[in-house]
């Protein structure tokens, strides 16, 4: 074979991935989207999924959480208005609300490759670039998931494998509501701050902005070819109607 002088890159694999961007939409309703993603992906394949949102302000409770982590009465909640939902990821209580990005990526794991560690691993990692960026200088603190930023925490991780596919994900707080977690034990935590970019960096955070650097970093970090998708394709391939 002739040598044409040219050394010859290393193909990289990329993973065709729908990426859709969803300005807050309903906890219930982002879980219901997100099994009925898990489910289709399993029994008729297709492209991954990465779907970026807020939520309304609810507590979620991982699977060994402890109604104890709830430091306020249930009155006290429904006269907030934040409601609690108990889920299959892993991990224990924390909170959603607005001013936190969340990404849930529906990802299968063999196909990409990777393992639950792999997984969580990579999930910190597009966390600490995303901060990085902005000049925040994120760490990983031995034993937990998460992101930390000096002793304060400031992104959480919790995620749930169903049939060899990801869902649930990760939260980073930017223009986050930093006193809802005082009603908690965040991750179980007794005693932890919370914090978030606006309050380390002292101005507010763009979101547009950040979503498009995250999923900049998931593209990177995970090798994601994105398409762009709705959430009005979501519901309509998994028959949720809207």
């Amino acid at each position: 074979m002739p040598f044409n002088g040219h050394k010859r890159e290393k193909m990289i694999k990329t993973f065709p991935t729908k990426l859709l961007n969803s300005e807050q939409l309903a906890y219930q309703d982002g879980l219901a989207i997100m099994r009925g993603l898990v489910d289709m992906k399993h029994f008729n394949g297709g492209p991954e999924v990465l779907i970026l949102l807020e939520h309304e302000p609810v507590f979620t409770m991982g699977r060994q959480s402890q109604t104890s982590d709830i430091l306020v009465s249930s009155d006290y909640l429904e006269k907030k208005g934040i409601a609690i939902h108990r889920v299959e990821r892993g991990g224990l209580i924390t909170y959603h609300g607005p001013g936190q990005l969340v990404a849930y990526p529906i990802f299968h794991l063999r196909h990409m490759g990777l393992g639950v560690a792999d997984m969580v691993q990579r999930l910190e990692e597009v966390i600490l670039k995303t901060l990085s960026l902005f000049g925040i200088n994120g760490w990983r603190r031995e034993g937990y998931r998460g992101v930390w930023v000096e002793t304060d925490k400031i992104a959480s991780i919790g995620i749930a494998v169903r049939r060899g596919i990801t869902f649930h994900g990760l939260a980073l707080n930017y223009n986050t509501d930093l006193a809802h977690f005082d009603l908690i034990n965040p991750c179980g935590l007794s005693g932890v701050r919370m914090t978030s970019m606006a309050k380390i960096l002292g101005s507010a955070i763009a979101p547009a902005e950040l979503r498009r650097i995250m999923s900049g970093y998931f593209k990177e970090v995970f090798c994601l070819d994105y398409s762009d998708w709705s959430l009005a394709e979501a519901r309509d391939l998994i028959g949720i109607r809207s």
